[in-house]
């Protein structure tokens, strides 16, 4: 059965128009690196303007809105942003040996994630776990977090369906987070997300919507998993389709706590 119901999806993905990046803008350059897992192609973009310190990451490729945010934010004040492009939808969704495969890009970057997270068929070749994570490692040492001291990710979600209230008690992520702060005045889809105390005793000041990730998080193959591992700080700035004005907010205030604690060198 889910061999018929992928095959459909690899269809259907292959019709669908990819996404609209945003134009690149005078003076902007571009670096490129390709990943190649079977038979699905990945390209990983690295737009850069007056490189001053800051560097997104956008692994998904069906969130523009954190991508023209990101964007925004480049334009008037310099930056870099890595953007994965891959066809404009979600999830990497390929073929191997004509076995259907499916994963989450945000689930690729532990061999704990890729083993419980890759939709695959019971006798699929096991060598594509590896390609997967190699995956992974590409990402992550393309956007080199060693060299700047810190992730930096720009991520989108829908209407209702997932925002702050998914991680309070008795709801299906509270195990993930250490701390909630709500500002009752923000859209619940809009939010930070953070791995370290201190990044989120600063955002709460600044009075927005913030999750510090427990300690005890499942092991996930998240990226904010590996960082947290890898003892490096990481900033998540979550905010639903659309709200691209309130997106270029969010990203100001995480940029700003990350310089408070001296992670991006100020200008």
């Amino acid at each position: 059965m889910f061999k018929v119901v992928l095959s459909l999806i690899l269809i259907s993905a292959s019709l669908l128009v990819r996404a609209q990046h945003p134009p690149v803008f005078a003076a902007m350059t571009s670096d490129s690196s390709f990943i190649k897992v079977a038979d699905l192609d990945i390209t990983l973009v690295k737009y850069s303007y007056k490189p001053n310190g800051v560097r997104f990451l956008v692994v998904h490729d069906n969130e523009d809105t954190g991508v023209k945010a990101g964007f925004d934010y480049i334009r008037w004040s310099g930056g870099e942003l890595i953007d994965s492009q891959y066809g404009g939808v979600r999830d990497y969704t390929f073929t191997h040996m004509d076995d259907p495969y499916r994963i989450d890009p945000n689930a690729i970057y532990t061999e704990t994630g890729v083993k419980t997270r890759l939709k695959k068929e019971a006798y699929s070749s096991g060598e594509i776990e590896k390609s997967i994570l190699d995956a992974g490692k590409q990402i992550v040492n393309f956007y080199d977090p060693k060299s700047i001291g810190y992730f930096l990710t720009l991520h989108n979600n829908g209407d209702g369906g997932f925002g702050i209230s998914s991680y309070l008690p008795g709801y299906d992520l509270s195990s993930t987070a250490d701390s909630v702060y709500i500002n009752f005045e923000m859209d619940g889809d809009d939010l930070l997300y953070v791995t370290e105390p201190r990044l989120f005793t600063s955002l709460k000041k600044a009075n927005v919507n913030v999750i510090l990730q427990s300690k005890f998080a499942e092991n996930d193959g998240s990226l904010s998993v590996y960082a947290m591992i890898n003892h490096i700080p990481y900033i998540n700035v979550e905010v639903q389709h659309g709200h691209q004005e309130e997106n270029l907010r969010l990203i100001e205030i995480a940029i700003a706590a990350l310089k408070e604690h001296g992670l991006i060198k100020k200008e």
